[in-house]
């Protein structure tokens, strides 16, 4: 195959061409291209390495055939309208089977190449009879004009495909939204309403403190939302890269959970001195959802719950860890526990949500996530930041400027 072929194969692949029944307004395009010509056939050739397809057709039933017994195959790489009056006098055309009775009796033969927004060209628009005929120049106007309005319609069906997909994922991020959200609004609720009802309300320092920290997971929660939307905002392409100290996120993440951890009662043992090249308030967001996660599946583990949060750096590259004391995920889940709306078991709380966006975020920074089984009995998340993201030790200088 040629370069020219598996570009142009690409191409077909992309525009979905011979996956979706074409009609409508392609259908439409060969019918006038017949109608201003004079002819009583027109056709839509889609020309691959291998093949002719005819998608749209007028005056006869579409067909596949080989691209070696194809008429428009011979032409339709020069990039130029060709007109034959009669095709058996034509040395490019006179032994072909479509010319011989074969396949057909063409004579009177014109296409036009369908030429894509990059240059590529796909197939022809093409009309043809049985009797010798001649093309007048309004005529390879209009049928120029024509094959420009075939690409236009494949073009629109290819944005409304993509637009389709935006949607989808809108709709994706929007549920993801309100969950990431939940962990963040739970804090503030309870810190606020320990606030309201703590009988110690009248103690300055007591409510000073606590409106504090409601404050704090307040002012979280709005970067968190206005960071997120901008991370969908770019189609979550990649994630802005700034000097974070990994310290830092752990610390703010157990903030917000403080009171889960002391609701199960867990040891948290946490040893990430590090500093990494990543977006903090997506990366806050990840360490959130692992360390809810392990909150969540060692709350009845004894003699008490254990989650260890580690951070090292492995060949330049930095791999961080949570692991938790619970009953781990089977091997032969852990891969679709990070589908969004998988959960480990049906048993398990929540929508399934967390996984799949702690994926997206690894992606966006070029990493890797996966679970192994845990030294502590549970499960082990790790994350695997590529080389560029090591900034080193916290107290060491960072080896690059983000």
């Amino acid at each position: 195959m040629t370069i020219v072929d598996a570009a142009r194969r690409d191409a077909i692949a992309d525009y979905r061409i011979l996956d979706e029944l074409q009609g409508g307004e392609l259908e439409g395009l060969v019918r006038l291209a017949a109608s201003i010509c004079a002819t009583p056939t027109a056709v839509i050739n889609i020309i691959d390495e291998r093949f002719q397809y005819q998608v749209a057709t007028y005056g006869f039933d579409g067909a596949i055939c080989a691209r070696e017994d194809s008429m428009c195959a011979v032409v339709f790489g020069d990039g130029e309208l060709v007109a034959v009056r009669d095709a058996r006098l034509d040395p490019r055309f006179s032994a072909n089977p479509f010319v011989t009775g074969e396949l057909g009796a063409v004579r009177y033969y014109v296409s036009t190449p369908l030429r894509m927004p990059d240059g590529i060209i796909i197939g022809t628009l093409c009309v043809f009879a049985e009797d010798p005929g001649e093309l007048e120049a309004a005529q390879a106007d209009a049928l120029g004009l024509l094959a420009g309005q075939v690409v236009d319609v494949l073009e629109l069906r290819r944005v409304a495909r993509e637009l389709e997909r935006s949607n989808e994922q809108l709709a994706e991020f929007a549920g993801r939204v309100s969950h990431d959200l939940r962990n963040q609004l739970a804090a503030l609720s309870g810190f606020i309403e320990l606030a309201v009802e703590s009988p110690e309300l009248a103690a300055a320092t007591d409510a000073a403190e606590m409106l504090s920290r409601a404050r704090s997971a307040a002012g979280r929660m709005s970067n968190l939302l206005g960071d997120l939307l901008e991370y969908a905002r770019i189609g979550g392409a990649q994630a802005r890269r700034s000097e974070v100290d990994l310290a830092r996120v752990v610390a703010d993440v157990l903030d917000d959970l403080d009171r889960e951890v002391a609701d199960v009662g867990a040891e948290v043992v946490v040893d990430v001195d590090m500093r990494v090249f990543g977006d903090a308030t997506l990366l806050g967001e990840l360490l959130q959802n692992l360390v809810a996660n392990a909150l969540k599946f060692s709350a009845a583990a004894k003699p008490v719950p254990r989650i260890e949060i580690r951070a090292r750096e492995v060949d330049g590259a930095v791999r961080f860890t949570v692991d938790d004391n619970g009953p781990g995920v089977p091997e032969v889940d852990r891969e679709r526990v990070f589908g969004l709306m998988e959960r480990a078991t049906s048993s398990a709380p929540g929508l399934g949500i967390g996984l799949s966006t702690c994926r997206r975020i690894v992606q966006a920074h070029g990493g890797r996530i996966g679970i192994d089984d845990s030294p502590l009995g549970g499960a082990s998340v790790w994350v695997v930041l590529p080389g560029d993201a090591a900034a080193g030790p916290v107290g060491e200088p960072g080896r690059r400027a983000g």
